[in-house]
């Protein structure tokens, strides 16, 4: 089976993962997408508990016939929130399987910081999207949706709900919990 995964932070998920996701499946000869939220995150970031981010990304992914799947695999790795070390772990656990590394062109910037990014490659199939702003040479397809997760917690904690950025089903989830100051 050949996966493509959507690694981040998803604190909250939104539009933009989604969009990213379909057309990941869509363009590039993928059986199925899997988030893949950071149980650790390597740069020190600030997330809400883990539970919630996977449950939401759950919820995002509902409608999506079963392509589109939610992984806990990074509260499993039991190290420091590296790709490098994931990739490791889910070969070793899924020999048969051939994955591709989903990331924005926003995160080029960042792969100087990452742990052995040389070996992320050889693990793996990296397909850079183009995300709105970030423009960048090996990029695949058109700009996506200009989402800030940063943005959206701050809409939140203000008590506005940004319905036009994060689905009905992962905004109630997150006032039912509330999160974010919602």
């Amino acid at each position: 089976m050949r996966i493509a995964l959507l690694g981040g932070s998803f604190n909250p998920p939104h539009v933009g993962h989604l969009m990213a996701a379909h057309y990941v499946r869509a363009t590039q000869d993928v059986d199925e997408v899997w988030f893949m939220p950071t149980f650790r995150h390597p740069f020190g970031k600030a997330s809400v508990p883990f539970e919630h981010r996977v449950r939401m990304c759950e919820l995002l992914g509902a409608d999506t016939s079963g392509w589109l799947k939610t992984s806990q695999v990074e509260s499993e790795v039991g190290k420091d929130g590296r790709t490098v070390d994931t990739l490791d772990f889910l070969r070793a656990r899924y020999p048969e399987h051939h994955f591709s590394l989903i990331i924005g062109s926003d995160i080029l910037k960042d792969l100087p910081h990452w742990k052995d990014f040389e070996r992320v490659q050889r693990l793996a199939r990296v397909v850079v999207l183009y995300r709105a702003g970030y423009p960048a040479e090996g990029t695949v397809g058109p700009p996506l949706a200009e989402v800030s997760s940063t943005e959206i917690r701050e809409r939140m904690a203000r008590g506005e709900p940004p319905s036009e950025l994060v689905p009905a089903p992962v905004l109630a989830y997150a006032r039912e919990h509330h999160l974010y100051g919602f």
